[in-house]
């Protein structure tokens, strides 16, 4: 097996940060609250998704990334994944800024895609993006405290999941699933507090278009996650006993053609 060439892995990680906010950010914007009425009954309906429904939206967003393309890039999708999976000395630092440049691209071409279905109804796009904040702009009206220290526990246990259901001993096939299940738990504390962030480039992608205050706290949803996915990655080995370092999380390929080529020309096996 090879590691594939970095254009095809950066560009993975922006198409699969790109579904991630369409699909997660557009439930949460267009489903997560629909009222309609019958023909029959002139009384409100609400056929929205909720919370819950964001929340399996954004778990299966990743999960089918991961399944169907994340073999390419390691299907990090996340800025906080690709800095703690380096911390945990499981992917390169030199590569940890093109991982996250591409992640952001995705994730910003998404949200200009949600802005745009949603001018296109009229609607007011300020304020109505599923931005993350806290204090006026938390859903419960959550200091900036309790942010934090939120968004930086499910990161680090989001991380915890990554690192461990990725090792060689792991169930082979079931790492896509554990990752969205992840995702799907850390979600389902986090929608009330903060709009769920786990991810700076989800933030990023929506805080422009949204403005009302979300660009002013967006600082807060790169510290947290990073701060978290740094104590997992620098932790992982410690707890579990299990140095996985010679595991990278980067991607792999049988095909020679779409391999990395060292110095001299070869295609550079997967490690």
């Amino acid at each position: 097996m090879y590691t594939p060439k970095l254009t095809s892995r950066l560009a993975v990680e922006a198409l699969g940060s790109f579904w991630l906010v369409f699909i997660g950010c557009g439930s949460a914007i267009f489903g997560a609250k629909f009222v309609t009425q019958s023909l029959s009954d002139p009384a409100p309906v609400q056929l929205g998704i909720g919370h819950l429904g964001v929340a399996i939206a954004f778990g299966l967003a990743v999960t089918t990334m991961a399944y169907g393309i994340g073999h390419v890039s390691g299907a990090h999708f996340n800025p906080a994944v690709t800095i703690g999976v380096a911390a945990a000395k499981r992917f390169p630092w030199k590569d940890v800024p093109l991982y996250v440049v591409a992640q952001l691209v995705g994730g910003l071409l998404a949200g200009g895609a949600l802005a745009g279905v949603l001018s296109s109804t009229g609607l007011p796009v300020t304020g109505n993006l599923a931005a993350n904040g806290f204090g006026e702009h938390s859903p419960g009206g959550f200091a900036l405290g309790a942010v934090l220290l939120v968004e930086a526990l499910v990161t680090a246990f989001f991380v915890y999941i990554v690192l461990g259901v990725t090792k060689a001993d792991a169930p082979v096939g079931f790492a896509p699933l554990a990752i969205g299940f992840g995702l799907l738990l850390a979600h389902l504390i986090a929608i009330p507090v903060s709009n769920a962030s786990v991810n700076p480039a989800r933030s990023t992608a929506v805080a422009f278009f949204n403005g009302e205050g979300a660009p002013g706290q967006l600082w807060a949803f790169w510290v947290a996650p990073v701060v978290g996915a740094l104590i997992a990655g620098s932790t992982f080995s410690f707890i579990t006993g299990e140095d996985k370092a010679e595991l990278d999380i980067d991607g792999t390929t049988s095909d020679a053609g779409n391999a990395e080529l060292d110095a001299e020309g070869r295609p550079v096996l997967d490690s």
